[in-house]
């Protein structure tokens, strides 16, 4: 594996929107979303400076080429938090060079630096790309779960 030089993994903060809206257009392009219409400036902004959400960008020559989000989790069961992984991704041109891997290395390291009792991702089960990437990272477990969804439908138009 090819490891690109100069590429910066960065924590966004709160002010930093134009990153956060390059990173969602990562992740259109990547997860082929047909018929996507990015939501306003204002609503990410708001999303962004949530104390709860995590973004991490990998960029190149300034540019985003990848990264991912995440959201912190308060439990009842420990009095450490979790972090849930909920979107990876770099751009074709940059995959297999070791990118995925520092940005998960940039949250398991940041979750460990502030308290966090673990981070989890997950992965449809259809998903080779996905798994074969998460199985090459330094895993702690793998578990098998089906994912229910409940999706809020307005049933009275």
């Amino acid at each position: 594996m090819k490891e690109i030089k100069n590429v910066t993994i960065e924590k966004l903060d709160g002010h930093e929107l134009d990153k956060f809206e390059a990173l969602i257009k990562v992740f259109e392009e990547v997860f082929e979303m047909q018929n996507f219409s990015i939501p306003s400036r204002k609503h990410l902004q708001g999303v962004l400076e949530k104390d709860g959400f995590m973004v991490f960008v990998a960029r190149w020559k300034g540019n985003v080429i990848g990264g991912l989000t995440a959201y912190k989790m308060d439990q009842y069961y420990s009095e450490k938090p979790l972090a849930y992984i909920f979107d990876l991704a770099v751009l074709r041109s940059f995959q297999r060079q070791g990118l995925g891997k520092q940005l998960i290395q940039a949250i398991t390291e940041y979750c460990q630096e502030n308290g966090f009792e673990e981070a989890y991702v997950q992965a449809d089960k259809v998903d080779d790309h996905a798994l074969d990437f998460y199985r090459s990272t330094p895993i702690t477990t793998e578990e098998q779960v089906v994912h229910f969804s409940y999706t809020m439908e307005n049933k009275h138009r």
